[in-house]
């Protein structure tokens, strides 16, 4: 069974702690928070330091596995790049609730995060660092690149392509074969009908953009 620590310690992370708890392949040993003092708790878990004293960490406590618990996705791609830096021998680990359905030849990235009652039908492929949500379907043959987030309720047909970087928002339904741009942010209860360009803000029945955006730029 490996040690490993959760990046981030609010809400996300009390998600994930659940889910590491259910599988029970690895051992959560404590979180990393550049934001909490060490010793305060979450769910019994202690915050052990920041980014930094992870480094000592890992070779002190044997710690050879994290995962990014961080609900933002530049912020979450941030810190994985910080984090490959300082610990280039730290393996990103992937966590599937028990409840999710990952069809046959899917492939699932280092880092994700796919949580309860969420469903990646066969042949998808979900890059590194993402998040399946809480009973979001991707349905067959579908693409979500890296550092992507489906928030719960998420709804797509088949063949569907989600760009790096972007966050479909809760309750959001892609039609069979649309395309969502890098960068771009799907509002919530949203009905892509159409592709959605890269870097660009969309909402509505149907979705139109509303506005671009930088990347990288909140949206939570």
């Amino acid at each position: 069974m490996d040690k490993i620590v959760i990046v981030g310690s609010s809400g996300h992370a009390r998600v994930i702690i659940d889910i590491v708890e259910q599988q029970g392949r690895d051992q959560l040993v404590g979180l990393i928070d550049s934001f909490r003092p060490v010793g305060e708790q979450t769910m019994g878990y202690e915050v052990l330091g920041d980014e930094q004293a992870l480094v000592g960490l890992s070779k002190t406590m044997g710690i050879t596995g994290a995962i990014i618990g961080i609900g933002d996705n530049g912020i979450r791609q941030r810190v994985a790049q910080k984090l490959a830096a300082l610990c280039p021998e730290l393996r990103f680990v992937t966590a599937v609730h028990p409840s999710a359905s990952v069809g046959r030849q899917s492939q699932i990235g280092p880092g994700t995060v796919v949580m309860a009652g969420a469903c990646i039908n066969p042949c998808s492929q979900v890059g590194q660092h993402c998040i399946i949500n809480t009973r979001a379907s991707l349905d067959h043959d579908s693409v979500v690149g890296d550092f992507a987030s489906l928030a719960p309720g998420v709804v797509t047909g088949g063949n569907v392509h989600i760009g790096a970087h972007s966050a479909v928002g809760i309750g959001a339904t892609i039609l069979h074969g649309r395309k969502v741009g890098e960068h771009t942010v799907i509002g919530a209860s949203a009905t892509v009908i159409k592709d959605i360009p890269a870097l660009t803000v969309a909402y509505g029945t149907p979705a139109k953009v509303v506005r671009t955006r930088q990347a990288g730029e909140r949206y939570l």
